[in-house]
C-alpha cells in the first residue's frame, strides 16, 4: 500500500473525512462511500449541482405526476468528450445540455435530470470544481434541476479524468406527436444555425489549431426555442438534433425512416467562415460535423413561413432558414440529395464511420 492509500485507509477506518492524501485531487477514497465521499458531495458538488431535490439526498427523487392525457419521456446520454474544457464549453455544460435537448426534440418540456460521474484517481479537484459548477449554471439556466445522482472513482489510468453520465425526464403535452415516420413529402426542412460549429471547436482544441476567428462551439439548451415552434407550429412534423454524425446522418435517417428523398440546397447551407476553412484544410464534409445547439425540424410547407418567424423571435434561432425539402421516393429508393450552387445534383453518401471521434 502507497503513503497515499495508507493515508487515506486511516481516515476512512478513523471515521473522519479525509483529507485526501493528494489533498487536490481526486483519490479512490473520495468513491469509496464513506466519509470522503460525503465530503466531496457536500462541499464540492451539492453546492454546485444542488438547489432542487437533490438537496433532499433521497435514493429517488420525487416528481410531480404530469397532467391528465400527457406523456413522461425520458432518456439518458454518456459524455466522454477530449478535451474536457474547450472554447464555448466543457464536459458538464454539453452534457446538461445534451440531455435537455434530447428530450426537447421529442417535444418535452424538461422536468429533471441525473448526473453521474466516473472520477480518475488524480483528476484535480480544482477542474471537477468548474466541470461541476459549469453543470449546475447550465442546469439552472434553462430551470431544470439535477435531482438525482452517483459518483464513483476509478484507478489511475483507468479512465480520461472524467466521464459524465446524464439522464432526464419530462413531460410531453396532450396531443403533441413528433416522430421521423411523419415526414412526408411537401415537407420542408428548417435549420435553426450554422453547422458544425461545436465539432470543430472540440477539434481545434484537441489539436492545438488556431484561426483568425475564434471557433466556439454552439452547445445551448434548445428546449425554450422548441417550445416557441410548437406553440406556433403544431403542426411540426419532426425534430432532430444534428449531434454525432451532423446533418448528413440526421437526413439520412430521416429519409430512411419515413420513405421518402431528402433534397438539400447547397447554397442555403449556412457554414460559419472559420469553419468553412477548417474543413477545407483537414478535408472534412461539415455536413458532417457536430451541433449542440441547432436542430433541424421537418414542417409542412404551408406552415413553412410562421416556423421560421417563431424561431427567428428567439436568440438561438434567429438564422434559422430553409435548407431543403422532402420529396416522394424514387422506384421506393430512399436517398439524400444535394443540389449545389452550380444547379447540378449529387447523392450525399453516408461515411462508414465517425469523422471525429470524442466529440460528445
Amino acid at each position: 500500500m502507497s503513503a497515499a492509500d495508507e493515508a487515506d485507509a486511516q481516515a476512512l477506518l478513523a471515521g473522519s473525512c479525509p483529507a485526501p492524501a493528494e489533498g487536490d485531487r481526486v483519490t479512490l477514497a473520495h468513491g469509496a462511500g464513506a466519509g470522503a465521499s460525503a465530503r466531496l458531495f457536500d462541499e464540492l458538488l451539492a453546492p454546485r449541482l444542488g438547489g432542487g431535490p437533490l438537496d433532499e439526498r433521497h435514493d429517488s427523487a420525487l416528481l410531480d405526476a404530469p397532467e391528465a392525457g400527457a406523456r413522461l419521456a425520458f432518456t439518458t446520454d454518456s459524455f466522454v468528450v477530449s478535451p474536457l474544457e474547450f472554447p464555448g464549453g466543457d464536459i458538464g455544460s454539453l452534457a446538461v445540455h445534451g440531455t435537455l435537448n434530447d428530450l426537447a426534440m421529442s417535444g418535452a418540456r424538461p422536468r429533471a435530470l441525473s448526473c453521474g460521474l466516473i472520477l480518475e484517481e488524480g483528476l484535480p479537484l480544482t477542474t471537477l470544481a468548474r466541470i461541476a459548477e459549469s453543470m449546475g449554471a447550465a442546469a439552472r439556466t434553462a430551470g431544470v434541476p439535477i435531482a438525482t445522482g452517483d459518483t464513483k472513482v476509478v484507478e489511475r489510468g483507468k479512465g480520461d479524468g472524467i466521464f459524465v453520465n446524464t439522464s432526464g425526464v419530462g413531460v410531453v403535452s396532450p396531443g403533441r406527436e413528433l416522430h421521423p415516420k411523419l415526414v412526408v413529402p411537401g415537407d420542408v426542412l428548417i435549420l435553426t444555425g450554422s453547422l458544425g460549429c461545436h465539432g470543430a471547436a472540440v477539434l481545434c482544441a484537441r489539436e492545438g489549431l488556431s484561426f483568425d476567428a475564434d471557433i466556439m462551439s454552439d452547445s445551448e439548451p434548445l428546449p425554450d426555442l422548441v417550445e416557441n415552434l410548437l406553440e406556433a407550429v403544431p403542426e411540426v412534423h419532426c425534430l432532430r438534433d444534428p449531434t454525432r454524425g451532423g446533418l448528413g446522418a440526421l437526413v439520412h435517417e430521416i429519409a430512411a425512416a419515413a420513405g421518402v428523398e431528402l433534397r438539400l440546397e447547397e447554397a442555403a447551407l449556412p457554414v460559419d467562415a472559420p469553419v468553412a476553412s477548417l474543413c477545407e484544410i483537414l478535408g472534412l464534409d461539415p455536413l458532417f460535423l457536430a451541433c449542440e445547439g441547432r436542430f433541424a425540424a421537418f414542417v409542412p410547407e404551408a406552415h413553412a413561413g410562421t416556423a421560421l418567424a417563431a424561431l427567428r423571435s428567439h436568440p438561438l434561432g434567429r438564422a434559422a432558414r430553409c435548407v431543403g425539402r422532402v420529396e416522394p421516393s424514387t422506384r421506393g429508393r430512399t436517398r439524400v440529395v444535394v443540389e449545389t450552387r452550380i444547379g447540378a445534383t449529387r447523392l450525399l453518401p453516408l461515411p462508414a464511420g465517425e469523422p471525429l471521434p470524442r466529440i460528445c
